[in-house]
């Protein structure tokens, strides 16, 4: 287990080092980076493996950073660091944690939206104004399909749950109704 202090403090360099116009492109190739290892269990294992040296994996970093590609500077510079300094295994942490301080820096809370069917995207950008005008900044949500909702929707933005739900509503009238 990662210590969240550590992969904060990265990310908080890396967002230093890039500039503030590109938070958003280093976010989402480091993102990228964090799917692909994420995904590829014997790639995970070789960069994890302490037996390996720094070379070996810069050499397999290199070729990652081609492939997807990995272009938005100081990014590269910064994969090889954490190399060199043996924090790789870090790299899920230090994306979240730099997608957060970018989100930070940029003023945007993110969220979830969670309804019975898909949302249609003109319905998602209603909700995601909605709730710019309550919370007073930029909503980004993230839209999950749960079929156990009956009806509505249910959105969380930061530590707020906004439930609009069929469920919810039953439930309260089910309350009111026993007083």
């Amino acid at each position: 287990m990662v210590n969240v202090s550590v992969a904060r403090r990265y990310a908080r360099a890396l967002l230093e080092a890039g500039s503030g116009a590109d938070a958003d492109r280093i976010s989402s190739q480091l993102d990228a980076l964090k799917d692909v290892v994420q995904s590829q269990a014997e790639l995970r294992a070789f960069l994890a493996d302490p037996t390996h040296t720094p070379a070996q994996l810069r050499a397999v970093m290199d070729v990652l950073i081609q492939r997807l590609p990995v272009d938005a500077e100081p990014l590269p510079r910064f994969l090889r660091l954490l190399i060199d300094r043996r924090r790789l295994a870090s790299l899920p942490d230090i994306a979240r944690q730099f997608r957060d301080l970018a989100d930070e820096r940029a003023g945007r809370i993110r969220g979830k939206v969670v309804s019975a069917t898909p949302l249609a995207p003109e319905t998602l950008q209603q909700l995601e104004r909605a709730l710019e005008s309550i919370t007073h900044s930029q909503v980004v949500l993230q839209a999950e399909v749960d079929p156990s909702v009956l009806g509505g929707v249910s959105a969380q933005v930061g530590s707020v749950l906004y439930d609009g739900t069929l469920r919810t509503g039953l439930d309260e009238i089910r309350r009111a109704l026993k007083r």
